[in-house]
């Protein structure tokens, strides 16, 4: 009871009771004693009245001291006051002997259990040899009673300790736990955000900035096509405005992780189908889908996912590969479902493109790492094989469970 005393904890209230009963006990067994040798007639009662007087006084002083309650040797002067002042006592009148049981508690209190169990046995002792020269006998009871209180005071001072000890362990636990779960939680805050930024990042690139690059080269067309042909100029614009359109009913929906409007209006190889025309239509090129195997209804996130890719694909087909042709292929199987997207362009070198976010990406390499996330995110797979001059093929497989025939999925 040394080093917990002035610790803020779960025992505190515990401990101030027991203090307080303490510092009681104390005083009644002090005013006993005084009491008694009045009653008595006892010709040492002023003394020994003047010496509970002076032991209670030295008692409640001390702790009210700041340099008792901050210096272990201060302290101890203390105690060694109090037991010298209870000796006295004791001489005086065999009541003194009760002061022996609280006094245990102080000193198991003070000193370090190495220094206060000797300093109990010690005042153990002295009790009883007290005790014994006041009645003239040593007696079986004259050494139980002192000894019994010893043994009391200890364990119960051993038996608190072991019980603050296990309150601590369990205080660090719970502050321990308590920090995990906040950090947990911040952990799966940041993760959020960071998966929400993501999601926004794939929808952007995948809808609003390739419908962008698709009004800029239809307006781009139009605009070479007005001082000679003004028809062909107006079919490039309302093809742009459809676009728009297009774009903005997109970006309402991916704001609200609604499935896109392609597929709201059918199954997955007609949005398709309707994304590889639109594509022929804005950029000139030849491009051909086909479906192969048995159309069969997969799960909402995997058609989103397959129809980003696609048009992902696409799109980086129009912008950097200068193709001619391109071939997609949605591939139906009994537990997966596959997409091919083959052009016959420039091709490049997969392992030399750039993170998105680094200096050499400039605004590009973010498609590709888009496509992974969508099919990593579905524990799929996809791979990119390409070269220069050789054309680019890009297969995205995803793991399917197995679902009965889509009606008229036919394209």
């Amino acid at each position: 009871m040394t080093e917990e005393a002035g610790t803020d904890h779960s025992l505190t209230p515990v401990l101030r009771a027991l203090r307080l009963a303490l510092h009681l006990m104390v005083a009644a067994l002090l005013g006993l004693a005084a009491v008694r040798a009045v009653a008595d007639g006892s010709p040492a009662a002023p003394a020994v009245i003047a010496t509970a007087v002076v032991l209670l006084a030295l008692y409640v002083l001390g702790p009210a001291l700041p340099r008792v309650r901050t210096s272990s040797r201060a302290a101890a002067l203390w105690l060694a006051a109090v037991v010298l002042v209870w000796l006295a006592l004791l001489a005086l009148t065999p009541d003194g002997v009760w002061l022996a049981f609280p006094l245990f508690f102080v000193q198991l209190h003070l000193l370090p259990l190495r220094w206060a169990l000797p300093a109990v046995a010690v005042s153990t002792v002295l009790a009883i040899a007290g005790f014994g020269w006041h009645t003239h006998t040593l007696g079986v009871g004259t050494v139980i009673g002192p000894a019994l209180g010893a043994a009391v005071a200890v364990a119960v001072v051993l038996g608190y300790q072991a019980l603050y000890r296990e309150s601590e362990q369990r205080r660090r636990l719970i502050e321990e736990l308590t920090e995990a779960r906040s950090e947990l939680a911040a952990a799966e805050r940041a993760a959020g955000v960071l998966a929400e930024r993501e999601r926004l990042a794939r929808e952007i690139h995948d809808t609003l900035a390739q419908g962008l690059s698709s009004i800029q080269l239809l307006l781009r067309a139009a605009e070479r096509a007005i001082p000679e042909r003004p028809e062909t100029a107006l079919g490039h614009v309302r093809q742009a405005r459809t676009a728009a359109v297009d774009n903005l009913a997109e970006a309402r929906r991916f704001v609200r992780a609604l499935s896109p409007p392609d597929l709201e209006a059918g199954s997955l190889p007609a949005a398709l189908e309707r994304l590889c025309a639109a594509t022929a239509r804005t950029s000139g090129l030849a491009v051909h889908c086909q479906v192969s195997g048995a159309p069969t209804a997969l799960p909402t996130p995997h058609e989103v996912a397959l129809l980003r890719i696609a048009q992902s694909a696409l799109a980086n087909t129009v912008q950097h590969a200068a193709a001619r042709r391109v071939e997609l292929t949605l591939s139906y199987m009994d537990t997966e479902v596959a997409l091919d997207v083959v052009d016959d362009g420039a091709g490049f070198v997969p392992s030399e493109v750039p993170p998105p976010g680094s200096a050499a990406a400039a605004g590009t390499g973010f498609g590709l790492a888009a496509m992974r996330a969508r099919a990593r995110a579905l524990q799929g797979t996809l791979a990119v094989e390409s070269a220069p001059g050789e054309g680019t093929a890009l297969a995205v497989t995803l793991p399917c469970p197995a679902a009965t025939p889509a009606q008229g999925a036919a394209v």
